[in-house]
């Protein structure tokens, strides 16, 4: 399978955004126009290629296929009312413009700029494959279920005051099929792959189990589950490791349990950092092994 769009989510430190790099340079290294995107505002995507990147399309050093972009929350939202205000230059006087930008610094609308900043993307048709390192999981489905509820308060606002808490209806009808049509992406398995990264942890799993759920409920599967940062069978000479060893993997066969259907793969714990491209090279075939349904 060739997903055109690839996310990453889980809960904070759980090693998302390294798997998420992985991947990004392994589908670049296979021919593929990739694009990683992060929508976390404690992103780390700079660290860990070891590169500066920020709010603007990037090329990584050393992949040729392979560019990059931290979304900088209060310019996307800089950038999104500017885009909804400049139709109306020249054809409404300042005062009225005023009106219209007092209601565009509403509570919703940094949220509506993330999406929109986001959607932009999965709809631009130059990239063959983008991977997409999300906020920790709660955010992340915070950002994917905000077209619902707006689809929602735009037709009730339409029929009533003409007011959002984005703007005026006028301004974002049109963004509304647009988001529509990126949550029918989302829902495509055969175009849209989630994947949940975990710890074998009891923490790590319910969340995820909660995860899964709110995500089925907006009628997005998931594709599958890595189970990041076992402690590695040779270490388990050391009673201590062993021990630990153990308690993981009573958790990853509750996960196999749990999320019977749905892949799940183990990522051991390495004796270094997972950053810089000669590691993800290097690291990424435990992911992607020859023949791997990511491929």
């Amino acid at each position: 399978m060739n997903p055109e769009y690839v996310f990453f989510s889980g809960k904070g430190g759980v090693g998302k955004t390294s798997m998420a790099c992985m991947a990004a340079v392994h589908y670049a290294d296979s021919g593929r126009k990739t694009l990683i995107v992060t929508t976390d505002p404690a992103s780390n995507l700079a660290d860990v290629f070891e590169q500066p990147i920020g709010h603007h399309v990037t090329p990584i050093t050393g992949v040729p296929n392979l560019w990059a972009m931290e979304i900088d929350a209060d310019e996307a939202t800089r950038e999104y009312k500017e885009r909804s205000l400049a139709p109306m230059r020249g054809l409404f006087d300042e005062e009225m413009l005023k009106v219209v930008e007092e209601q565009l610094s509403g509570p919703c609308t940094e949220e509506m700029a993330a999406f929109d900043k986001f959607t932009d993307f999965m709809e631009d048709d130059n990239w063959d494959v983008i991977v997409f390192d999300t906020a920790p999981t709660g955010h992340t489905l915070r950002l994917l279920q905000l077209p619902v509820e707006w689809s929602k308060h735009i037709k009730e606002s339409a029929e009533g005051s003409g007011q959002t808490c984005m703007g005026p209806v006028a301004l974002i009808q049109d963004s509304k099929q647009k988001y529509d049509d990126a949550v029918a992406r989302l829902r495509e398995a055969s175009r849209t792959q989630f994947i949940f990264v975990m710890q074998p942890e009891q923490t790590s799993l319910e969340e995820t189990s909660r995860s899964i759920a709110e995500l089925a409920a907006l009628g997005i599967s998931t594709s599958s589950i890595i189970v990041n940062e076992l402690i590695p069978e040779a270490e388990t000479v050391n009673p201590f490791f062993r021990k630990r060893r153990e308690m993981q993997e009573a958790y990853l066969e509750q996960a196999r349990q749990l999320y019977a259907g749905i892949p799940v793969q183990t990522m051991e714990l390495l004796d270094s950092e997972i950053k810089g491209v000669t590691m993800f090279r290097s690291v990424a075939p435990l992911l992607f092994p020859e023949g791997s349904r990511n491929d």
